[in-house]
């Protein structure tokens, strides 16, 4: 177990700037509500700017980043299309890689655009290289940055910029490799801009998720005694919301072992489609199961399924206890506490994920903290040539 390790031990092992920036996430999540309201009297302006960018028609919330920042955007619209104000907005989210590679292909440029950039430090290539394309092509834009660098390039560039609100979230800019706190802390900060729930029921959400994120550092040891065996593939499903996390999940086992642990992730109906195929003895299989009563039946489903079918080590629910729940190996919350929404129930599942990825990296025998032997992979990406977009 690592938590509970000291930290030049977690140094020697190459383990400590990851392993704490694990461990603060709930920390994190109420500063993150904090920076919230202090700029609510600049957020609602920008939001009341939003909904009139588009006239009588609806403007487009376009959520954006590349790799896990994405993933926040993915998480995060499947909520907000049930709880956002989908009156006056539309919803999306699209890779900032897609939208600097292929822009006419995903943007119509008489659609009211209102651009939110996730980024750690706002310095890839492509962080600034999908603001100028959207810029290029999209008539009525607004932009809105949330990112963890304050002397980042997207966070300087839009200083004093009308057109723009830019959201800091200085103590979440993780010096890891891998993105935990930051994924987590922008994804709750555009909720709480976009949720049209009241703030009590936010600040609730708020402070029960963290108290969630704190039970998943004092049980550290029931995760881990899921990875004591001899594995080598670990799947992730979920459905909603928390199917999109399951992306976000696998790519922290694939970053922090550089692949030495396969992974794949699917939503729990999908995943009998074909994946399914790719679970064997040596597989952990991990859902994040809804907590809504009609979504919840078909990760239930899948899990059984699996579970009797008797080939994967280990299949295991990451679950709130409810009416119906999976009898199986599970990581339960504890019992008595409201069902917690989507956009703020991601925040505990995903500690649990990084949990598993920490560990694992380290069983393999990696370093977390610089888990690329090669050098190929940075935390920063390089070496992207952006080429001119032609008018």
């Amino acid at each position: 177990m690592l938590f509970a390790k000291d930290d030049a031990t977690l140094e020697a092992m190459g383990a400590q700037i990851t392993v704490r920036e694990i461990q603060q996430q709930p920390d994190l999540w109420e500063d993150t509500l904090g920076i919230y309201d202090t700029n609510r009297a600049a957020i609602d302006a920008f939001v009341e700017r939003a909904k009139a960018l588009g006239g009588a028609r609806r403007t487009r919330v376009v959520f954006t980043g590349a790799g896990t920042s994405e993933y926040a955007g993915n998480t995060l619209v499947p909520y907000l299309r049930r709880h956002g104000d989908n009156g006056a907005f539309v919803f999306q989210s699209l890779a900032s890689t897609d939208i600097v590679s292929a822009p006419y292909g995903f943007l119509r440029p008489d659609d009211p655009v209102v651009l939110v950039s996730f980024a750690r430090s706002g310095n890839s290539p492509e962080s600034l290289a999908a603001v100028e394309r959207v810029g290029q092509v999209v008539s009525d834009v607004l932009y809105l940055n949330i990112t963890c660098a304050p002397e980042g390039h997207l966070a300087q560039k839009f200083a004093g910029d009308e057109q723009n609100l830019t959201l800091l979230i200085p103590r979440a800019n993780d010096k890891g490799f891998a993105m935990t706190g930051s994924f987590s802390c922008m994804e709750l900060l555009a909720a709480l801009v976009f949720d049209t729930a009241s703030r009590d029921d936010k600040g609730a959400w708020v402070a029960q998720a963290a108290a969630m994120g704190r039970d998943v550092v004092a049980r550290e040891g029931e995760i881990c005694g899921w990875l004591e065996g001899d594995y080598d593939r670990i799947v992730y499903l979920g459905s909603g919301a928390c199917g999109k996390l399951a992306r976000e999940a696998q790519l922290k086992i694939l970053e922090l072992t550089a692949g030495k642990v396969a992974t794949s992730y699917d939503s729990s109906m999908g995943f009998r489609h074909g994946p399914k195929s790719f679970v064997n003895e040596r597989t952990l299989v991990f859902d994040f199961v809804s907590n809504d009563p009609y979504t919840r039946q078909y990760d239930l489903d899948i899990l059984n399924e699996i579970a009797g079918d008797e080939i994967a080590q280990h299949t295991v629910a990451v679950q709130q206890p409810a009416v119906t729940s999976y009898a199986g190996e599970s990581f339960d919350f504890a019992e008595g506490l409201p069902a917690l929404p989507e956009a703020y129930l991601v925040l505990p599942y995903v500690m649990v994920a990084q949990v598993v990825a920490v560990n694992t990296s380290v069983k393999v025998g990696n370093t977390p903290d610089t888990p690329s032997p090669t050098g190929t992979v940075n935390r920063v990406v390089k070496g992207v040539t952006i080429h001119p977009l032609e008018a």
